[in-house]
């Protein structure tokens, strides 16, 4: 069962038309956040007086993504530089754990030195990360009420301009309850709550040019 937040993420970003994420520059920050709010959640990674991200336990979690975040947030760096940091080869990462889960599998490129083409093989994973993600948006009850998980899922969605999760009305009419899910980010970590609330910002930079890590 894929019940990680960066395949969750990726599966939300997922276009048919596309044969992968809608945008692939977007992707890759939005599963890197991912990852972070991941591991922040099951507390291995905080950060320090300084806004510094700091790692808890040696130990592996068993997800090669997760893990390899984890070995980066090892330098000391903050949220954001973490975040775009390797951002290209988490991306690719996540897309091989889901084809070797048999969530994804891998034609053949078009043509020379482009991207390999995914499909998913079961829509009803896809449909059902996607019910979570509308029910959290769309539910009448607290936002304390929303699984963690499902609220961060919600959080990046909107940042990363996922118009099929959350649609541009959506952004409109439901704003307080997407920053409320936003903000429940900083009882983990201050630092990654305004990081990834400045998600639109860093997209932009990284379109005009930045690396890809």
């Amino acid at each position: 069962m894929i019940d990680d937040l960066p395949s969750l993420l990726y599966l939300l970003a997922y276009d048919e038309a596309a044969g992968g994420p809608y945008d692939r520059s977007r992707a890759r920050l939005l599963v890197r956040a991912a990852a972070l709010v991941d591991l922040a959640m099951h507390g291995r990674l905080s950060e320090d007086g300084k806004g510094a991200v700091t790692v808890s336990g040696t130990r592996p979690t068993g997800d090669p993504v997760l893990d390899g975040v984890l070995r980066d947030a090892t330098a000391g760096h903050g949220w954001k530089r973490l975040l775009r940091r390797h951002r290209k080869r988490t991306l690719t990462e996540v897309e091989d754990r889901l084809v070797a889960a048999g969530l994804l599998t891998a034609g053949v490129p078009r043509a020379p030195f482009t991207t390999r083409r995914l499909a998913v093989t079961d829509h009803a994973v896809t449909a059902a990360v996607r019910t979570r993600v509308s029910a959290a948006l769309h539910g009448d009850g607290p936002v304390t009420g929303i699984p963690a998980a499902d609220a961060a899922l919600l959080a990046l969605a909107a940042a990363g301009g996922i118009r099929s999760v959350v649609s541009r009305h959506d952004c409109r009419a439901l704003r307080a309850r997407i920053d409320a899910c936003t903000r429940s980010l900083a009882v983990l970590a201050p630092g990654l709550e305004k990081a990834v609330r400045t998600l639109p910002t860093t997209m932009i930079a990284a379109q005009g040019g930045m690396g890809g890590g």
